[in-house]
């Protein structure tokens, strides 16, 4: 069956929470034993970051992205929640299958009796001690609510899944924001520090009486847009690490960073090819089909109170007591074996309106699994485009930066030799650094619609979190 081949390895998932590194991240999503060991040995480096992110859970605060997994795992309610879910739905399919097992009851009963006859009153004191043993044959309604017990766990089971690769999404998603904050701020510091250099090759022009006064206003203009801008980048850096505090509750620390040259990870396959496997792997999907499953049998087992009930009684039983309670000389023990048959007449209609409202919760299973297949596909599509727009879009953003960098330093010269303005020169100052922050964020989207993609489509894997771990670099290394 599909969803035991795809959680056929669930059960390392939750104990290896307390591991770091590569390793970790293999457990998290469920990937085999021999594969984390394999990614272990895989290089130096991956066990030096293993070293370093265990030194920063140590002080507090994380650095790396398994850091924050781990630290997540740890710290969301959410995954807390889908956790005890999906406990509760082991025992309801525990419960479900005692029904099934031979029910054992043991009885005593003690009474002071007191007959009055012919004028003669006797008292006495009556024992009676049983032991019975009820095994069912046939319920159709314990039998379908086993049956449902089962799906509604492999249901939970599946939500457990969903909501785990949520939210390692959304902690990789905040932990790259943080770093787009970060280098829109290393821009910014750049382009601070390029706009204060011309102002004050300005200011001794103007001194010279080389420049108009309105150049200098200009300059000065500019680099107070500049430093509005710089505060703006500033609280957006605080801002994100916050957030991903919050996502966490781990401290955040010097963040291992993209490069410039770092490989971005590459999508195969056409749109197609990825909402087929959306509709196939979504674990969302999954738990939608499970459920819908569920209801199936629910609406069988409220069916199945029209059907006969058939149990086996045996029962052993020791008494001082007759009929009416009437003392015995001696003690006796009675010993029986019955088939118990119970065939249902009439209930006054309550059958029929359970039956009615189980195929009313089969219906609306079914229209929502529907739906969230057609939210699910719509979701793949849009970011298997925007992560084909990315591509091409980076490629642009690095021409158009290399583009910008030689007009901004062919303006320099210009103004040099004046045969341009110093608003020229501080608008090719501008649209370089411009043209850098935009590039860094179309890379950091690219990664993010990249996850999203594999998100959505269930194919969200070790590999995937790892490729991007190792892609980055410590702080130290910039």
């Amino acid at each position: 069956m599909r969803m035991t081949q795809t959680y056929q390895h669930r059960s390392i998932a939750r104990p290896l929470t307390t591991l770091l590194g590569a390793t970790a991240l293999v457990a998290l999503l469920g990937a085999p034993a021999v594969y984390a060991a394999e990614v272990a040995d895989e290089s130096e480096t991956i066990a030096a970051e293993a070293a370093a992110a265990a030194a920063m859970q140590e002080s507090g605060s994380g650095s790396t992205l398994e850091d924050f997994f781990i630290a997540a795992m740890e710290f969301s309610p959410r995954i807390q929640i889908a956790e005890a879910r999906r406990s509760i739905g082991t025992a309801r399919k525990r419960a479900a299958t005692g029904q099934l097992l031979p029910q054992i009851n043991a009885t005593a009963n003690v009474s002071e009796n007191r007959q009055e006859a012919l004028d003669r009153v006797n008292q006495y004191r009556g024992e009676r001690y049983a032991l019975q043993l009820r095994q069912v044959l046939f319920d159709w309604q314990t039998f379908a609510r086993r049956s449902s017990a089962s799906m509604v766990e492999e249901q939970y089971e599946a939500e457990y899944f969903a909501e785990l690769s949520a939210l390692l999404t959304e902690v990789a998603e905040m932990y790259f924001e943080v770093l787009q904050a970060e280098d829109a701020l290393r821009s910014i510091d750049s382009e601070l520090e390029a706009t204060q250099t011309q102002l004050r090759q300005i200011e001794r022009m103007h001194g010279m009486q080389m420049v108009q006064i309105t150049d200098l206003y200009d300059a000065q203009a500019r680099l107070a847009a500049v430093e509005a801008e710089r505060l703006n980048l500033a609280t957006e850096v605080t801002l994100a690490r916050e957030s991903l505090y919050s996502a966490s509750g781990l401290a955040v620390g010097d963040l291992f960073t993209l490069g410039d040259d770092a490989q971005l990870p590459q999508i195969e396959g056409t749109a197609m090819e990825w909402v087929a496997r959306a509709r196939q792997d979504n674990h969302m999907i999954l738990a939608r089909e499970y459920a819908v499953k569920a209801a199936e049998r629910r609406v069988s087992e409220r069916r199945g109170a029209y059907m006969p009930r058939v149990s086996l009684i045996a029962q052993q039983q020791q008494s001082n007591l007759g009929f009416d309670n009437q003392l015995l000389n001696s003690r006796t023990d009675t010993g029986y074996l019955a088939l118990d048959v119970t065939i249902p007449l009439f209930a006054g209609g309550s059958n029929r309106a359970a039956v009615s409202e189980a195929r009313s919760q089969q219906s609306i299973a079914q229209n929502e699994l529907r739906q969230l297949n057609l939210d699910v596909s719509e979701r793949t599509r849009l970011a298997y485009l925007r992560l084909q727009s990315t591509e091409q879009q980076i490629a642009a953003a690095e021409k158009l930066l290399e583009a910008r960098r030689v007009a901004s330093r062919a303006r320099q010269r210009g103004f040099e030799l004046g045969t341009v303005t110093s608003v020229d020169v501080l608008d090719a100052v501008r649209d370089e650094f411009v043209a850098e922050r935009d590039l860094q964020a179309i890379r950091y989207e690219h990664i993010k619609m990249g996850l999203y993609l594999r998100r959505d489509s269930g194919t969200l894997t070790a590999d995937d979190l790892v490729d991007i771990s190792v892609s980055l670099q410590a702080p130290d290394a910039e």
